[in-house]
């Protein structure tokens, strides 16, 4: 007699052994039928799982990210379904779930096409309509061995007997296929209905370059129609979006072979760097860093000194001179402490805030480099604050305040945060990882911040909490973190004398914002699709005469305002006005000041905006008050 505990509390007490399914029947018709899963003390089953004992249960459906999770799941074997179906002779490798959809690695004689895909897809969408039940069963390895050796299916051989262990294996039939899976899976193939086949790719077999090439294909899977409509919209707006298209269309920066992973700027896109570069530096004097500047390349023993030689000596990029080896640093952690090093600190001295655009370089793959977004080259809006235990939460505190005054202003209002935990592999004491633990904590609570948790994800030295901004495609970017560190200073011979006269190893908080200028960059590009707030924009003006009339007007206005301190020059060149403003319309200039004679005479401009609306005439001065508002509220919506 199973009594079943909801999760809104609510218990049903049931006579017999019951299925998920029929709890869920129990509950509402209407939850039956959207039924995906369940989830029994805490372990997702089918609706087909018997429940015998007093349980906790969860009634899964697509709504839940778990439903989704089980029906992307479910997606990958309706579609090595259509796939044998279609394609007699193709072997299923493996099908897993991952961001968005899934995929699954074929073997076949011939490539598939574009064509194919599109065969694939309409016949998925048969299979689904016909509402196939999805039975599980369980099978030994040996019969199971047997049976894919029966159908030619040699890679699920290799896979089962690679699996350790001599316990049954879960399968899943649909008709008349078969698969081996851990589950679970959807009840029937009907309620698999939105979904669209993206590409086909390579792969190797068990991602071994030695191994033979297999055929990946991509698909996408949601809960309902509309959400693929509006996932496979926020992929349109992402392609036009690419940081990488915008970057050469507006003339930015580029990169090319002979140096991989690093950016060559050009004068537009160095300019957007130094406005960025010019704010952050006014921020962190306004709250109390001082800047350094330390060594690019570094020897050896520093870094093995501090720990990152045994943990990312593959990553560095190294160098020999004199008998002595060095690595250009991949990051500024241990060079900082060298600073705090010199002379001998006083507790007065701290908290001490030594912040440095650092640049770094690390050796990273280069199918994992993307435009600027993934590099070997880049620079940290970096800094390391000594400080004292007890002030732990106060410096927290005031770089999250801090954080969010610079999100802001890039026009950033949605912010998330998560706080990593202890590893099991740490240095320190328990004692000492509650308390930076509840540092930081307290410091998000006191912001009134809702955070997650991730136990376990700390660094070996600390915990840290993590920042990501959402932005306006609802995409999440990592790109802030403050971690305390209680091994670097201490490996490193960093110390203070306390207030008792006796010398102690200061706390290190690692912190960034933007995270590294290249990819913050990136991120802004795309997400304003390269039409950047005013006081980001690399010319915020151009003045553009109608005919050689009025060219000394308009040179003059444009040195006006460059005077000023914007950004602005005269378009002279003997164009069409209609040619001049759909040029710089697309090179995304916030203010197209037309002059003609009329202007002349009247010591005015007319505005025009790069979306195309009309400001009207105004004088010269009105326009300078309009674009020193706009350049003054930043990326804020005021």
């Amino acid at each position: 007699m199973p009594v079943i505990t909801l999760p809104d509390g609510s218990k049903r007490e049931f006579a017999n052994p019951v299925t998920v399914f029929e709890v869920a029947a129990d509950i509402g018709a209407g939850l039956a039928k959207a039924a995906l899963a369940g989830k029994v003390n805490g372990t997702l089953v089918d609706t087909s799982h018997l429940i015998s004992d007093d349980t906790e249960l969860a009634i899964i459906t697509g709504r839940d990210e778990e439903g989704l999770e089980v029906i992307r799941h479910s997606c990958a074997h309706l579609m090595a379904m259509a796939v044998q179906d279609l394609f007699p002779g193709a072997q299923v490798t493996i099908g897993p779930v991952i961001e968005n959809g899934f995929y699954y690695d074929f073997a076949y004689e011939r490539p598939f096409t574009p064509e194919d895909l599109q065969k694939i897809e309409a016949k998925m969408k048969e299979l689904s309509k016909q509402n196939l039940v999805v039975e599980r069963s369980l099978m030994s390895r040996d019969d199971a061995v047997a049976m894919f050796e029966q159908m030619g299916e040699k890679y699920k051989v290799e896979i089962i007997k690679d699996i350790p262990g001599d316990e049954q294996l879960s399968f899943y039939k649909q008709g008349d296929f078969i698969d081996l899976c851990r589950g679970p899976h959807v009840p029937s193939t009907g309620h698999i209905k939105a979904f669209k086949l993206m590409k086909v790719a390579g792969a190797y077999w068990r991602g071994n370059s030695e191994n033979e090439m297999l055929q990946r294909i991509y698909g996408t899977c949601w809960n309902d129609k509309k959400d693929l409509k509006e996932y496979l919209h926020r992929l349109e707006e992402a392609e036009k979006r690419d940081h990488r298209k915008l970057g050469k269309q507006l003339n930015l920066f580029h990169l090319q072979e002979e140096a991989p992973g690093m950016v060559f700027w050009h004068p537009h896109g160095w300019t957007l760097y130094q406005q960025i570069e010019s704010y952050m530096r006014d921020k962190l004097r306004r709250h109390g860093y001082n800047e350094i500047k330390t060594p690019q390349v570094v020897e050896r023993t520093l870094w093995e000194k501090s720990g990152h030689w045994d943990k990312f000596s593959e990553e560095m990029f190294t160098t020999h001179s004199e008998s002595r080896d060095f690595a250009i640093k991949p990051m500024n952690c241990p060079c900082h402490v060298q600073v705090f090093n010199q002379g001998l600190r006083s507790y007065r001295d701290l908290p001490l805030r030594l912040a440095e655009f650092g640049c770094c370089h690390r050796n990273e793959p280069s199918g994992a480099l993307h435009g600027i977004m993934r590099v070997r080259g880049f620079v940290q809006d970096d800094a390391h604050i000594f400080c004292a235990e007890d002030d732990i939460q106060a410096e927290v505190s005031r770089f999250i305040d801090f954080l969010h005054e610079v999100y802001a202003d890039f026009g950033f209002t949605e912010v998330i945060y998560k706080l990593s935990t202890r590893p099991e592999q740490r240095v320190g004491s328990d004692e000492i990882w509650d308390k930076a633990e509840k540092a930081l904590a307290d410091a998000l609570d006191s912001a009134g911040l809702d955070w997650d948790e991730l136990p376990g994800e700390g660094a070996f030295y600390g915990p840290k909490v993590e920042f990501s901004l959402k932005d306006c495609l609802g995409r999440v970017w990592q790109c802030g973190t403050i971690q305390v560190d209680f091994s670097m200073p201490g490996r490193l011979g960093a110390q203070f004398v306390n207030e008792s006269g006796e010398r102690e190893t200061p706390v290190m908080l690692h912190r960034a914002i933007l995270g590294s200028f290249e990819r913050f960059i990136g991120i802004l590009i795309e997400n304003y699709a390269g039409a950047l707030p005013g006081w980001l924009a690399p010319q915020q003006a151009v003045v553009l005469n109608i005919t050689d009339n009025q060219a000394e007007y308009c040179q003059n206005v444009a040195n006006r305002l460059e005077e000023l301190g914007f950004r602005a020059q005269a378009d002279l060149r003997n164009e069409k006005i209609g040619f001049k403003i759909r040029e710089h319309t697309l090179q995304k200039v916030p203010y197209l000041l037309v002059v003609g004679d009329k202007e002349v005479e009247a010591g005015a401009v007319a505005v025009r905006t790069r979306t195309g609306e009309d400001l009207g005439t105004m004088t010269v001065a009105e326009f300078e008050n309009l674009i020193g508002q706009d350049v003054a509220k930043k990326g804020r919506q005021v």
